[in-house]
């Protein structure tokens, strides 16, 4: 795999999200009542320049992953657009759509359940390259090797299976899955929080490097400040499905403005001393 591109903070925006909307209705409670109605955002704006990575953070419930369906044009927004390199995705035909797709890609929270136990890990990294239709399947098996081997994984194991791998390993098969199509943006799922502790700074400073060769610009959506403050040059605060502060990760932290910040904040476990007896 070659670099993609430098960053450029002067640069266009790899992703704008404008005042993005996703309200979903309920089914009626009762026969001529009105249809229940849950406002998951309401009016979230942001923008991600490459090589660049914004973290959304907030407690469950308050709009995250719907962001992370609405970017992936997985779900239509009620209104609002998503921008990707200027175009916005929802208005996209469907064959041009696919093709973007190629720009950007996401590694998912579960590394057990993300991965079909019964695909070897050829087919499993190469099932992106497979869907756009648009490579051999001998370039499909030389990508995939390229991907593995970007990720710290080696040729051989193409030949295996999911269960053959600890966790670490299949979420590190999940990226390689995403690098594949070599993206502009991967949109990250909570990507360590079901990995052990010990794994979790393995697999951020993997994508960290990653993002550093190849230039590649995440969109990180964890619960986890010390994740954000890891990875993350920005990070916005979400809560009711509002973009409640925003701000570099570090200053942030240190100085937050808003109570629903600040109570996130003072939720982290902090380890104390113990005083010998």
């Amino acid at each position: 795999m070659t670099d993609r591109f430098d960053p450029d903070p002067q640069s266009a925006p790899l992703l704008e999200v404008i005042d993005l909307v996703r309200h979903y209705t309920l089914p009626r409670e009762r026969l001529f009542s009105p249809p229940p109605m849950v406002k998951a955002l309401n009016g979230v704006s942001f923008s991600i320049r490459p090589g660049q990575s914004l973290g959304i953070v907030g407690e469950s419930g308050s709009g995250k992953s719907t962001i992370a369906r609405l970017v992936m044009a997985l779900d239509r927004p009620t209104s609002g657009s998503v921008k990707l390199l200027g175009r916005d995705l929802h208005a996209l035909p469907k064959d041009e759509l696919r093709a973007a797709r190629r720009d950007v890609q996401m590694v998912f929270q579960d590394p057990y359940g993300s991965l079909d136990p019964r695909q070897t890990v050829a087919r499993i990294v190469a099932e992106p390259l497979e869907a756009l239709a648009e490579t051999s399947r001998a370039e499909q098996r030389d990508r995939a090797g390229e991907s593995l081997a970007a990720v710290g994984l080696r040729t051989s194991d193409l030949h295996k299976y999911p269960h053959e791998f600890s966790g670490g390993q299949r979420q590190r098969i999940a990226i390689a899955r995403a690098l594949i199509t070599r993206p502009r943006l991967i949109v990250a799922d909570e990507p360590v929080s079901a990995l052990d502790v010990s794994v979790q700074a393995q697999v951020l400073n993997l994508m960290q490097d990653l993002q550093q060769q190849f230039g590649i610009s995440y969109l990180l959506i964890s619960h986890d400040l010390a994740v954000v403050n890891h990875l993350c040059d920005e990070v916005c605060v979400l809560h009711r499905g509002l973009v409640v502060e925003r701000g570099a990760p570090q200053q942030l932290f240190a100085h937050a403005e808003h109570p629903y910040t600040q109570a996130l904040l003072a939720a982290v476990p902090r380890a104390e001393p113990v005083a010998a007896p």
